[in-house]
């Protein structure tokens, strides 16, 4: 069983690299057609080419090129309504003759929208028909019987993410670009959620100052729940931070601290993080100094502090 398995990892494999070697100016071709296209990308197959040109319109879709899946039965009893000047369409037939293909050709011509073919004949009748040939044939299946499409859909499924990244990259498609298709889930917060969206903001920032007695400064850092307070100067800058950590090294020095202004116990030169940084980056910036809390400012040129977010706020969110 694992010798059967190990053989069809090898003729996919042999598949893919066969696929990559014959690359040439017709993939070019079928790129730049894509990007000038003013409407969708259809991508119509049968079968079990059909279930992978669904996941290639997904994956085009998803990435920054408008793609639907047209199935080509349904399309001869009136789905063909779904086309529109301006579509291209991709037609995905390893023989290049499937009959329900074959059938919605003249109609994708007549309508004059550009065809770019996926078919591993360049001979049938769908290779002749478009205007850009994009070669998926295989050596052999990795079905020892050689019916069931295995190593073939492998090249397909493998030829339509070649397109798809390739588009990424010419469209400057961005992780927000990403985002914004992908609102649910860890990944839609890692790349939409912003600082300011969770960050707490007014009297809920534990602050004292430099000429704060340490015995004070534990209520506010107690009362607003972050374990820390920021230190301001008597021009309301922030130039330093006392926390639960720094409580614990003063309480070692042996003797009575509570007494002591938190000039004198705070950590200076603390870290920082503007409001419209991703918050993401907050939780690369605290596991970068292994903290818990970053004050937020409105700019870099920035002094006073305009909020606080804190670990448990990213895990809250779903950040983390």
């Amino acid at each position: 069983m694992l010798n059967t398995a190990k053989r069809v990892f090898r003729v996919e494999a042999e598949a893919i690299v066969a696929l990559s070697q014959r690359l040439d100016e017709r993939f070019v071709a079928a790129v730049e057609m894509i990007l000038s296209c003013k409407g969708r990308v259809v991508i119509t197959g049968m079968g079990k080419s059909g279930l992978i040109c669904q996941k290639v319109a997904a994956t085009m879709a998803s990435t920054g090129t408008p793609a639907f899946f047209l199935h080509p039965a349904e399309g001869i009893h009136g789905d063909l309504g779904m086309l529109m000047k301006g579509d291209v369409v991709i037609a995905v037939s390893n023989s290049g003759n499937t009959e329900e293909i074959v059938r919605i050709l003249p109609v994708i011509k007549r309508m004059g929208l550009p065809l770019i073919a996926m078919t591993g004949q360049s001979e049938s009748g769908l290779a002749r028909a478009a205007d850009v040939f994009l070669d998926i044939g295989v050596r052999e299946e990795a079905c020892p019987l050689g019916l069931a499409p295995t190593a073939s859909t492998t090249a397909t499924l493998a030829m339509g993410d070649a397109l798809a990244v390739t588009l990424l990259e010419r469209r400057g498609f961005r992780e927000e670009d990403f985002a914004l298709y992908h609102p649910g889930g860890a990944l839609g917060k890692k790349l939409l959620l912003k600082v300011e969206d969770i960050m707490h903001a007014g009297s809920d920032i534990p602050l004292a100052t430099t000429t704060t007695l340490l015995r004070d400064a534990l209520f506010e850092i107690t009362s607003k729940k972050l374990g820390i307070t920021g230190v301001l100067n008597d021009t309301g800058e922030l130039v330093g931070v006392f926390t639960d950590g720094d409580l614990r090294r003063t309480m070692a020095r042996g003797y009575d601290v509570l007494n002591l202004p938190l000039s004198d116990v705070m950590s200076r030169n603390p870290k920082r993080i503007l409001r419209s940084n991703l918050a993401a980056k907050a939780v690369q910036k605290m596991e970068e100094f292994s903290i818990t809390s970053l004050f937020v400012f409105d700019s870099e040129d920035s002094t006073a502090p305009v909020g606080i977010i804190h670990l448990h706020d990213l895990l809250k969110a779903g950040v983390v």
